[in-house]
C-alpha cells in the first residue's frame, strides 16, 4: 500500500535528471519517494546542485500532502543543518488544510482542468533567471505551477559542496481544481 493511495497518485521511487539548456533542468521520477530513506537513496539526494534540492522539495511537499510526518522528515533533510522552524511548520499545516493538490501542480501535465493529476513519469522543471545568483552562497530557482500564471521560487543555500533548502515559496494559492470549482 502506498502513502499516496488516498491522493490517487501512487508511487515508489527512483528519478534521474535530464539535462536541459543552460539554466534549466528537468527531473523525471518514475515514482515519488514515500519515505526519507527512499529520498536519500535517490541520485538527486546528493544535493550537489541547487536544481536537485529544488526538485526534491516538490517531492517532499507531495509526501507532506499524503503523510505530514514523512514530508517533514524529508523537508528537514533538505534543510540540512537548520530544520524547519515551528513557524515554518505551522505555515505548512495552514497551507495543506485545503491545498493538498498544490505541490502536484508543479509536475508536467498537472492543471486545474484535470484536478492537478500529473503525467507519468513525474517531471518537474527547475530554472534560473538573471537574478538567481545575486547573493554569494544562495540560489533562487523557479518552478512553473500548472495552476498559476507566474513561476514560483525556492531559495537554496550552499554549505560546502551541497545545496540546502533555505526557503520555499511554492505553497501559495493556485487555481481551484475543476472538481472543486462550481464555475467549471
Amino acid at each position: 500500500m502506498s502513502i499516496f493511495d488516498n491522493l490517487s497518485f501512487g508511487a515508489n521511487n527512483t528519478g534521474t535528471p535530464a539535462a536541459q539548456p543552460t539554466g534549466t533542468q528537468t527531473f523525471s521520477f518514475s515514482a515519488l519517494p514515500e519515505s526519507l530513506a527512499q529520498m536519500q537513496a535517490m541520485p538527486e539526494a546528493a544535493l550537489t546542485s541547487p536544481f536537485q534540492t529544488a526538485a526534491l522539495t516538490v517531492c517532499a511537499l507531495c509526501a507532506y500532502a499524503a503523510v505530514p510526518q514523512i514530508g517533514l522528515e524529508m523537508l528537514n533533510f533538505l534543510k540540512g543543518p537548520q530544520p524547519l522552524s515551528p513557524m515554518q511548520q505551522q505555515f505548512l499545516r495552514d497551507r495543506f488544510t485545503d491545498g493538498k493538490h498544490i505541490p502536484f501542480s508543479y509536475f508536467e501535465g498537472s492543471i486545474s482542468s484535470n484536478n492537478y493529476t500529473p503525467n507519468r513519469p513525474f517531471k518537474v522543471t527547475v530554472k534560473t533567471n538573471p537574478y538567481s545568483y545575486q547573493n554569494e552562497g544562495y540560489a533562487t530557482l523557479y518552478l512553473h505551477s500548472g495552476g498559476a500564471d507566474s513561476d514560483r521560487s525556492v531559495q537554496l543555500r550552499r554549505k560546502g559542496e551541497q545545496w540546502f533548502l533555505w526557503e520555499q515559496f511554492l505553497m501559495v494559492a493556485i487555481r481551484t481544481p475543476a472538481a472543486q470549482d462550481p464555475w467549471a
